[in-house]
């Protein structure tokens, strides 16, 4: 079956595995913003929010961010909170200094879009990242899963939030 979601009402194929909760979250190849290979394996022993996004340089995905950012730096370092998109590296450093992102890690998919495919979250058309948020717990086990169906629109914050914090515990 066919797994999609629309962009100003336009449907938009997903490439890649379908995930589920309870599925151990799979590893994935991306690179930082100084081009350093890095994945999901970075970041063992936390709980790991991942919020993939078309780009940073559109105004949802900005807000977005932003948002992020602000709730990342309440969360504290058992919680590491990415965001990944096609974006080149050296756009995602710029546009985190402009904003003042700095409790988000942003990383980058652009090579091979290994982290879109193992996700499900590539738009097969436009070849960039569907907006979609992960929770991981520190087993490593997906705890939290929202496919945002048009992307255009934020995703429910306090879902995820709530989702953490359970985690947490």
């Amino acid at each position: 079956m066919e797994r999609t979601v629309t962009m100003h009402g336009k449907q938009l194929t997903l490439a890649g595995t379908a995930l589920k909760v309870g599925d151990k979250a799979p590893d994935f190849n991306v690179v930082d913003n100084s081009l350093a290979k890095t994945g999901l394996a970075s970041y063992k022993g936390k709980v790991v929010v991942i919020a993939a996004v078309p780009s940073l340089d559109t105004p949802v995905c900005d807000v977005e961010t932003r948002r992020f950012n602000v709730e990342a730096g309440k969360l504290g370092d058992d919680v590491a909170v990415l965001t990944i998109s096609m974006d080149l590296p050296f756009a995602q450093k710029r546009w985190c200094g402009t904003a003042g992102v700095s409790h988000v890690t942003t990383l980058s998919d652009y090579m091979d879009a290994n982290f879109g495919m193992a996700y499900g979250v590539l738009l097969k058309e436009l070849r960039l990242l569907a907006r979609a948020v992960f929770v991981i717990g520190r087993d490593n086990t997906i705890r939290y899963i929202e496919i945002v169906s048009e992307i255009t629109k934020e995703p429910d914050y306090d879902a995820c939030l709530k989702a953490v914090g359970a985690c947490l515990k």
